[in-house]
């Protein structure tokens, strides 16, 4: 089969690989109808993030169809249509039990990786570096899914693939970013990064009763989908300062949550961002926190900071003195996608969400070298692109 594989930094291929074979009972073979390419996938694709092996296949925002099942599986037949969440789970142990999917203690098969870098492993996820499993990811033309009977959700055919895709991860990962802010009636939230997971962040808290959400970003194309699509009053972070700015447009207090949807590779301007370009090219440092730390000073008092930016390991000159001193609440975590795949599919049913709508560019599998390359430069407007295997 094709499958888009990492060589490099900024080196991705279309080869050939071997199809994916059942390995476990529990298992399912997906061909892949669509798949996207994440803004996580750009830190493996900058080489930013350990672990990487020449040769393994990219992707973790995938569906298709079943096509074929291992003895175990009971809730999926051959012919079923699947949305895949990237998160695997067991469905049976002590954090899955408690719908923390994307920490569960089973399916991470390299976790002495994970354990000696974070302290604790989380789940293994597809496509996404042998620290996290290891595991063949979604931008392919078939792949193998473990757990099948605790991940894939079926989707109605009058959906279209559009419409679903992105219940594999960022949908569910904006959502997760909003709730986690404990939204109450007219409150205001600041959203850094108005890419797809913050464009849904933005969509989710209006949802979740936010009466303002205000988006920063450096992007023309971005910032007016914010505020044309999701209806967001807008910053560019190059035209002001942004904490400054937040404090004029709430009073002097700051907002009531604020969502940092960068994560370990956030631009920037001034001395703090050469620092952190600096440190990490060095690699003295993993992850640029820009935009997490104006977040956290910019929260207001008793304020809640979430984070579903990706970081990878370890960032410099974090404030912790704010968030001590200002009664501040972090909450963060790689999204528990399979708690929230059939609450969304039902908004998407009723017509509350259209996550189509920031689809920039549909490629072949073949193009998805050119794919990586326009979104990672942000050329041709692009916001999300989504590869189509077949023909």
């Amino acid at each position: 089969m094709k499958a888009n594989c990492w060589h490099g930094k900024r080196d991705v291929r279309i080869e050939q690989v071997p199809d994916p074979a059942i390995l476990n009972p529990g298992d399912a073979i997906i061909k892949v109808s669509s798949t996207a390419i994440c803004g996580s996938d750009l830190h493996l694709y900058n080489g930013v993030v350990p672990t990487m092996e020449q040769g393994d296949i990219l992707g973790h925002e995938f569906m298709g169809e079943v096509v074929e099942v291992g003895s175990a599986v009971r809730k999926l037949k051959v012919g079923d249509r699947v949305v895949v969440p990237f998160p695997i789970a067991c469905g049976r142990c002590f954090f899955c039990e408690q719908q923390l999917y994307s920490v569960c203690e089973n399916s991470n098969p390299n976790a002495y990786m994970a354990e000696k870098m974070w302290g604790h492993s989380g789940a293994g996820i597809f496509g996404y570096s042998h620290l996290t499993g290891g595991y063949a990811g979604g931008q392919a033309e078939y792949v193998r899914v473990p757990f099948a009977d605790v991940g894939p959700i079926k989707v109605p055919d009058e959906l279209k693939d559009e419409q679903v895709l992105f219940l594999s991860d960022i949908l569910p990962t904006g959502y997760m970013a909003a709730e986690a802010c404990a939204i109450t009636p007219g409150q205001v939230v600041a959203v850094w990064g108005c890419g797809p997971v913050g464009q849904f962040a933005i969509q989710s808290a209006f949802l979740l009763g936010a009466e303002r959400v205000i988006a920063i970003d450096h992007y023309p194309e971005r910032l007016r989908m914010a505020r044309e699509l999701s209806g967001a009053e807008t910053l560019h972070f190059d035209a002001v300062d942004v904490p400054d700015a937040l404090r004029e447009m709430t009073g002097g207090r700051g907002p009531d949550a604020c969502i940092d949807a960068v994560g370990m590779e956030a631009h920037g301007s001034g001395v703090s961002y050469i620092y952190d370009r600096l440190k990490q090219t060095m690699k003295l440092e993993s992850d640029r926190p820009t935009a997490l730390r104006e977040a956290l000073m910019a929260c207001r008092n008793g304020g809640v900071v979430s984070v579903p930016g990706v970081y990878g390991g370890f960032s410099d000159k974090i404030p912790f003195g704010s968030i001590m001193n200002r009664s501040l609440t972090i909450k963060t975590g790689q999204t528990h996608v399979q708690r929230y795949m059939q609450p969304l599919l039902e908004r998407i049913q009723r017509g509350e969400l259209d996550p189509g709508a920031i689809i920039s560019h549909h490629l072949t599998l073949d193009e998805a070298p050119h794919g990586y390359e326009i979104f990672q430069k942000k050329q041709e407007q692009c916001i999300k692109v989504v590869l189509h295997p077949g023909p």
